[in-house]
């Protein structure tokens, strides 16, 4: 963009989950946890490479800034602050970073996978750096700013996360209720997403509702996209279950785009499902000609289906 240049841009701390030919995968994890989320569905996305005798690609798990081992912006690399203390230009300053931190490891491309908050900054990208995006995977995501009222929520929690020094208005993650998965209601699930929203710091959580809370709509991205496109979403998510995501993959008229519904599956689909979540974005990696774990005639079998 063109006051890029003159900009500071948080720090994300990336984590290589694998080396590889071709360009990266990149999982962008969700809200309120870090990059962790990812390990299970980033095993199971090697193993299927493996399997399929495939060459290695690139497997990336940054942590988004504030989360895990990234530090909290500052305020120079936030941008304008509202009076209620909301961030317009966070959302912006998390793309143009993850940008920054795929070109400055030596690539123009990646395919950039972005579950929940991790799709708003998915979709960002797409926004302000198409020319950066192979390949595109949203899921239990959404393109809708915040209402009123869940703005209105955000700013209180981070309000509370700062001036109590706790991670413990986000607890409500791990809130078991009737009509959720299997695996949300799982000990398993309770234990580790609990262990992991109280190792997040506080400021950081913070940080990224106030992020979060500023970010525009970003519904009229999903025509916008021409790369390769998978859309995935748990059954049982609340949020973005797939009466919102079918909508939003429709909107994608400009390329191919794969729908994955996965059944007994809450809105952590990467962690839940991770097999099966693994399989839909390794299928998304196949589909694009510039990666080298791609197979050549399925790339050009692609290719030819999106022509006809």
């Amino acid at each position: 963009m063109a006051d890029d240049h003159a900009r500071e841009l948080p720090v994300i701390a990336n984590h290589v989950i694998r080396e590889g030919n071709g360009i990266p995968l990149v999982l962008v994890h969700g809200f309120p946890v870090d990059s962790r989320m990812w390990g299970r569905c980033a095993m199971a996305l090697m193993e299927l490479s493996d399997a399929d005798e495939l060459v290695q690609y690139p497997i990336w798990a940054p942590d988004m800034p504030g989360a895990g081992e990234s530090p909290v912006p500052t305020a120079a690399q936030s941008g304008r602050e509202n009076e209620d203390g909301s961030l317009p230009d966070g959302l912006d300053r998390i793309a143009d970073a993850y940008v920054a931190l795929l070109n400055d490891a030596g690539y123009t491309q990646a395919i950039w996978a972005g579950l929940s908050m991790g799709g708003y900054v998915v979709l960002d990208i797409q926004r302000r750096h198409p020319q950066a995006v192979a390949g595109i995977a949203l899921l239990d995501t959404k393109g809708d700013a915040d209402s009123d009222q869940a703005h209105a929520s955000r700013i209180a929690i981070a309000k509370e996360c700062v001036e109590r020094q706790t991670t413990e208005p986000v607890m409500f993650f791990v809130d078991v209720h009737e009509g959720d998965s299997s695996v949300k209601k799982s000990a398993a699930y309770i234990d580790q997403f609990s262990q992991w929203i109280r190792e997040q710091q506080p400021d950081g959580v913070a940080w990224r509702e106030r992020m979060a809370a500023a970010r525009p709509d970003l519904n009229d991205e999903f025509a916008k996209i021409t790369a390769p496109a998978a859309v995935i979403c748990g059954e049982e998510d609340p949020s973005s279950a797939p009466a919102v995501m079918r909508p939003l993959a429709e909107r994608m008229v400009n390329t191919t785009v794969v729908m994955t519904e996965i059944e007994d599956c809450g809105h952590f689909s990467a962690w839940e499902r991770p097999e099966t979540v693994a399989r839909a974005l390794h299928e998304l990696v196949s589909r694009v000609p510039a990666a080298a774990g791609a197979d050549p005639a399925a790339a050009d079998a692609a290719i030819a289906a999106k022509e006809a």
